[in-house]
Parts: structure tokens; C-alpha cells; sequence
């Protein structure tokens, strides 16, 4: 799980943190994300605790430093660098869900989408599309496939969806597609 170190500015970003928190606690769902106490982040995995959920958080050993760890985890990793944090986080998790966020929750959610692209992992990576959050992320993606930039493919490799019941469900009902080539050959 992705998401922000800031809640936002609308109450309805933390409002979706708490209700994915508590359906994947309700779902059986083990919640894997950034570590952190503050934000959506800590949002999400008090939700979850407080349902009953286990949590594990991976964070770098500099931002623990800052003292922004969630040290009331079911488990918490401290690593040595955001490379490891990333790797670690797409070990651990069966699927990739991001949240509202700014430039860290974009980058680490577009590094496993790419990596989907790419077949270097097959699991799913959705949008939770709050308020329209994503809309404007959605639009530039369709915009790519148009022009020539995504294969139709891969373009279906972001899942989206307002509703975090909806999306859970069809991550857990993901197959990766079998694409052949990422890159097109120029003719000869």
C-alpha cells in the first residue's frame, strides 16, 4: 500500500484510509506499506490495528531517525535505504494499492506498475480513485495509450476504481495478462 505522509486537505482522504484499513482487516488481508505515523499512512495502518489487522511496516533507518515510525505495528522492518524499503515492500505484498499522495507515493507506485509492464512481477496495481483524485493520472495514461506511447496491454495493468470494496475485489481476482513484446521492433 502507497499513500501519503500528509493527509490532505479533505476529510475524505482520511476517511478512505480508514475504510481500506478496515476491509483489509475484514478481508484477512495482512496490510504491507511505508512504515510511517503520520499521514494517511498512519491512517490506514491504525485503522487496520484497531480492526484487528496485522501490519507490517518497512521503512528506512533515516526517516525511523526522524522519529515519523509507527512503532506500534505488528511488525516493523527498518532498512538501510529507500531502494531496500522498495524491493522489501514488493516481496512482501500480493498486490499494490496507492492511495492519495504526493511525488514518494507516485514514484514507488509507478516503479512496481512498470515493473508489471515489463514482467519483472505479475501482480496487480490499482488507484484508489477518492474524490477523483486520479482522474487527471487516468486521463494521461489513456492519452499515452492514444498516442502510441502504452500498448492497449499495458495500459490495462492500472486498475482504478472510487470504491476501495470494488478495487480490493478485483485485486484479489487479478490475472496478470501474457503480453508479448513491451517494445515494438522497427521494420526492416
Amino acid at each position: 500500500m502507497f499513500c501519503g505522509s500528509s493527509a490532505g486537505t479533505r476529510g475524505i482522504y482520511r476517511q478512505a484510509a480508514q475504510t481500506v484499513g478496515r476491509q483489509l482487516c475484514e478481508r484477512g488481508i495482512e496490510l504491507v506499506y511505508g512504515g510511517g505515523r503520520v499521514g494517511l499512512m498512519g491512517i490506514l495502518a491504525d485503522a487496520c490495528l484497531d480492526a484487528g489487522g496485522r501490519v507490517i511496516g518497512v521503512i528506512p533507518q533515516a526517516l525511523a531517525d526522524r522519529e515519523v515510525a509507527h512503532t506500534g505495528l505488528t511488525e516493523l522492518r527498518i532498512v538501510g535505504s529507500m531502494h531496500e524499503r522498495k524491493a522489501l515492500m514488493a516481496d512482501l505484498s500480493d498486490a499494490f494499492v496507492s492511495l492519495p499522495g504526493g511525488f514518494g507515493t507516485w514514484e514507488e507506485f509507478f516503479e512496481v506498475l512498470t515493473w508489471a509492464q515489463l514482467g519483472i512481477q505479475r501482480k496487480a496495481c490499482g488507484l484508489l480513485n477518492v474524490n477523483g483524485y486520479y482522474d487527471p493520472l487516468l486521463e494521461m495514461a489513456d492519452r499515452a495509450l492514444s498516442e502510441g506511447f502504452l500498448r492497449e496491454g499495458h495500459r490495462e495493468l492500472l486498475l482504478a476504481d472510487a470504491d476501495p470494496e470494488r478495487l480490493l475485489a478485483r485485486l484479489s481476482n487479478y490475472a496478470a495478462p501474457t503480453i508479448d513484446k513491451w517494445i515494438s521492433r522497427p521494420a526492416r
